[in-house]
């Protein structure tokens, strides 16, 4: 996460309980601040659409708090029954009940007026690697290197299904919300993104690589795309930040299991 934005959110938390804000306040600061922390607060973005359906929870949970007791629901109706009544307050009433409605038809306006614009330049589906790259301080040859569990499927099968069971829990702990329970790119966050993550279930797609490619887009994700893999627009982080280098190879093992595909030889790659 990002430590400025919660200590943001934390501070103005801070200042309100100081002040001894009304539960009305409470209220809208909780649902800003959910908002802020959802939107902003997060190294890897969380797409719009997930946004909307975690506020639309948030939203919910704070109504059925506020209105849980006679009480709170007093406490919360008073300054709104004073705004509408108090002479005090009219021109603020009427900047409210203004102000409401013309952001709802702004908010529209620019919705259906963003231009459709080409890409600035061809996507590449599967960009050419680098020959190397470094993960974790150490340096992987993706020309000339190879999955390091990889031999362990005839040598030793006891070994090899115990790392891609071990595979399967990384995808599915970070992988399956994009790439879907059956690897066809259908997961609950897919269509908040743009491209939409890979079909891995599709026979044109990891069959046609090898383990060292995938090594690298999982490692580096969309930040670590060249220009011609552009425009880039998806949640795929840099893996290598939050897993292991053996539970990425692992994942890598458990895609072509689960898919029952088998990874590009490497003769058939030389040939080319």
């Amino acid at each position: 996460m990002k430590i400025l934005v919660v200590l943001a959110v934390a501070a103005v938390f801070g200042l309100l309980r100081v002040r001894r804000a009304s539960l009305l306040l409470w209220a809208g600061a909780w649902w800003v601040g959910i908002y802020v922390l959802l939107r902003f607060g997060f190294t890897v973005p969380i797409p719009s659409s997930v946004v909307s359906l975690y506020m639309g929870i948030i939203t919910i949970a704070i109504l059925a708090y506020v209105s849980s007791s006679q009480e709170r629901r007093d406490e919360v109706a008073g300054p709104l029954v004073r705004l509408m009544t108090d002479p005090r307050y009219t021109v603020l009433l009427f900047a409210t009940v203004v102000l409401i409605p013309a952001l709802a038809a702004a908010n529209v306006y620019v919705q259906m007026n963003v231009p459709l614009q080409p890409p600035l330049f061809s996507r590449t589906v599967h960009p050419a690697s680098p020959s190397e790259i470094t993960v974790h301080n150490k340096k992987i040859d993706l020309d000339a290197g190879e999955n390091p569990f990889r031999h362990l499927e005839t040598s030793n099968p006891a070994e090899f299904r115990r790392h891609v069971e071990n595979g399967r829990r990384v995808f599915y702990r970070n992988c399956v919300f994009c790439h879907g329970d059956n690897m066809a790119g259908n997961g609950m966050f897919a269509h908040g993104l743009d491209p939409i993550p890979t079909n891995f279930a599709d026979a044109g797609t990891i069959a046609m690589l090898q383990e060292t490619f995938l090594y690298w887009r999982i490692a580096k994700g969309g930040p670590g795309l060249p220009e011609e893999g552009g425009p880039w627009d998806t949640a795929m982080p840099a893996w290598e930040k939050f897993l292991k280098e053996e539970e990425m190879w692992e994942a890598i093992l458990f895609l072509y299991d689960f898919t029952g595909q088998r990874p590009r030889a490497r003769e058939a790659h030389a040939k080319q």
